[in-house]
């Protein structure tokens, strides 16, 4: 599978902004299963690129002088292999525990605790056929409606209201299994349409599997209740949005703020 991608992403001011700092997760990682034939990101002002503290190829955008709009456009062919069973093999350079860890926006509250304890009954270890099926009740209980939410709401908030976007369904499953002592990490990239029909960026989830024949990563999407494919193109990983975000950063000045952001992949 080769998929095409465009990520723009266009702020607009209403009034002059003198200083923008962008940290940037747009480039899709190097693993075994996928490989960037072509990429590019096309910004004004200045780009850093390092490797953050989770392997995430990574760019920090600064932009000074007075501007009214930041446009960032990453776009480029990506070639996929389906890896089975939704397995990421690569080799991991820190343990898997440090992604046990609770964040702000997957504290296991009581909420979470026994939506865990009821779907997600063995403690400190999972299979993929559990995984899956937490999954299944996930998207069961918070219905996808997008602006529902929004970036900084919490998993227990999301579950609360019963509707969502990827992003929550990521931090609901990430919180479970924290609950449960499993070791589990965001994922953020982008889908292809034809298969899921979901066109937009996306994000999903690793958890640490103890299956009969593997022990490692299985990458689950539970807005979908399925297993990764090639259909999927990994950008970053982390341990909740914060961590993994595609773009995030602050400004001096600016007035009122309006976003877009549109996105296509596009299977060749």
């Amino acid at each position: 599978m080769q998929l095409f991608i465009r990520h723009q992403t266009i702020y607009r001011y209403s009034a002059p902004v003198t200083y923008t700092i962008q940290q940037l997760r747009l480039t899709p990682r190097a693993e075994l299963h996928q490989h960037a034939i072509s990429w590019q990101i096309k910004t004004a002002g200045q780009r850093h690129a390092y490797i953050d503290a989770y392997g995430n190829p990574s760019h920090t955008l600064t932009i000074t002088g007075q501007h009214h709009e930041v446009a960032i456009i990453a776009e480029g062919m990506v070639e996929l292999t389906n890896p089975y069973q939704g397995r990421i093999t690569d080799p991991d350079t820190f343990s898997p525990l440090v992604f046990t860890v609770p964040t702000r926006l997957t504290e296991p509250v009581p909420a979470i605790m026994d939506f865990a304890l009821q779907h997600l009954p063995d403690s400190g270890k999972t299979t993929t056929a559990a995984l899956l099926n937490l999954a299944t009740h996930i998207r069961g209980a918070v219905e996808y409606q997008s602006g529902a939410t929004i970036v900084t709401t919490s998993a227990s908030d999301a579950l609360q209201l019963g509707r969502g976007v990827c992003q929550d369904h990521a931090h609901i499953m990430l919180a479970c299994c924290h609950a449960r002592g499993i070791p589990a990490r965001y994922v953020s990239g982008y889908i292809d349409p034809e298969s899921t029909g979901h066109a937009d960026s996306h994000a999903w989830v690793d958890a640490w599997v103890e299956d009969s024949d593997y022990s490692g990563w299985v990458s689950v999407d539970a807005t979908h209740a399925a297993l990764m494919t090639d259909a999927y193109c990994r950008l970053a990983i982390g341990r909740d949005y914060d961590s993994a975000a595609p773009v995030r950063g602050v400004r001096r000045g600016g007035g009122l703020e309006t976003l877009s952001v549109t996105v296509q992949v596009t299977p060749r």
